[in-house]
């Protein structure tokens, strides 16, 4: 198998990389400054031309923890800063973890993982208990496709669903994307794996994050799916491509592996739950394609594809706009229209769904819709009572 995955840097044999190794890279560099290794090699980075900024906010950290883990007397009857230099001990600079991103040149001063979870998923509780939120993190979840999924990928690691994750995608970002995907102009041209490893490595260090960046193939997909050494295979996935063999090649393999797969079309919120973890014989897209398998869909042309994509999703189900769309898709419209409010819908219901099913709800497989048109109707709008805003 092709590895098409790339490995962070190592501190005992670190090396600052070249520039353009800096470009393509997007995994920080951890370093505790309580082991001689990592602390020389701290001290070799902040003499070196690889880090532009510094930040180091780790008192407002502690005072965050402790209000986290006593809220009802945080500082134990002592002034903010003496409780906070109790609990470093007198050495802020060597308290917790630094952790340099070598894309921006940032060098950040962090909390050690368990305090750093901790604080960063407490006003979760108890939507989220820390209970389920120790079980989530434990969770591994593959994202297929990073336009529509790199929102999804971002609301699962935001929430602290799942530690670990696989994202796939081939494409690179284009100016066409910045109306409903999160980035920058600085990053066009920037491989949307990349681009979505780095938003969830700079909200979270300590997350467990795999690229393929060449997205899935067949050389590939076995690797995207199965356990890696001492660890476990994918516990849920994600899929928002638009390539029939892909879909379909990814269904028949998580079936095979008994993962729950989650679809969400970007069109009236409608969410697609296949549990093939509690129905491993289920038909794929609930049936709506027959027999077909992935051979069947690798050489679809492009109407091909649309008629297929169309089936999928059921285009009875679909919004006026896009059912039309789809037909001019090619002639007088370059692509299908995709929108930022539904993408970051999606993303929600995404997240809802994952979180659910991770901790063990049995929601069934099935199709459901948010169709915020119909939620938020003109014609249902009621007149306000007087003086409710004062």
């Amino acid at each position: 198998m092709t590895q098409l995955m790339e490995s962070g840097p190592k501190p005992d044999h670190f090396v600052l990389p070249s520039a353009r190794e800096a470009r393509e890279s997007f995994r920080p560099l951890v370093l505790d400054p309580a082991r001689p290794v990592d602390a020389s090699v701290l001290a070799g980075l902040r003499e070196s031309s690889g880090v532009l900024e510094v930040h180091d906010r780790i008192e407002d950290q502690v005072e965050e923890l402790l209000c986290c883990l006593t809220p009802e007397d945080p500082f134990a009857a002592r002034s903010r800063s003496r409780a906070v230099a109790d609990v470093m001990d007198g050495r802020p600079d060597s308290y917790g973890r630094w952790v340099w991103y070598p894309w921006s040149g940032r060098l950040v001063h962090v909390l050690a993982p368990d305090e750093f979870r901790l604080v960063r998923t407490d006003r979760n509780r108890d939507k989220i208990t820390r209970e389920q939120q120790r079980a989530l993190s434990r969770r591994r979840v593959g994202v297929i496709g990073l336009s529509v999924g790199s929102s999804a990928a971002l609301a699962l690691a935001m929430e602290g669903i799942g530690g670990a994750f696989r994202l796939a995608d081939f494409d690179r970002l284009g100016l066409s994307n910045l109306n409903r995907l999160s980035a920058g102009v600085h990053e066009l041209g920037v491989e949307k794996s990349l681009l979505c490893a780095r938003r969830m490595y700079e909200l979270d260090p300590y997350l467990d994050v795999e690229v393929f960046r060449g997205g899935v193939t067949e050389d590939t997909i076995d690797g995207f799916f199965e356990a890696p050494a001492g660890g476990g295979g994918l516990d849920l996935l994600v899929e928002e491509c638009d390539t029939p063999w892909v879909k379909v090649a990814a269904r028949e393999h998580a079936r095979r592996r008994r993962v729950p797969v989650l679809m969400e079309t970007n069109d009236r919120g409608l969410l697609d739950i296949e549990r093939f973890d509690l129905e491993p014989d289920r038909p794929l897209f609930h049936g709506r394609i027959g027999q077909v398998d992935a051979d069947d869909v690798r050489s679809l042309d492009r109407e091909e594809t649309i008629r297929f994509l169309l089936t999928v999703v059921d285009e009875r189900r679909l919004s006026p706009a896009m059912t039309d769309a789809l037909t001019r898709v090619g002639r007088s419209l370059s692509s299908w229209p995709q929108l930022a409010g539904g993408v970051m819908l999606g993303a929600a219901l995404v997240a809802d769904t994952a979180r659910r099913i991770l901790l063990g709800e049995p929601l069934p497989s099935g199709r459901h819709s948010i169709d915020l048109q119909a939620l938020v109707s003109a014609g249902q709008a009621r007149p306000a009572t007087p003086g409710a805003g004062r």
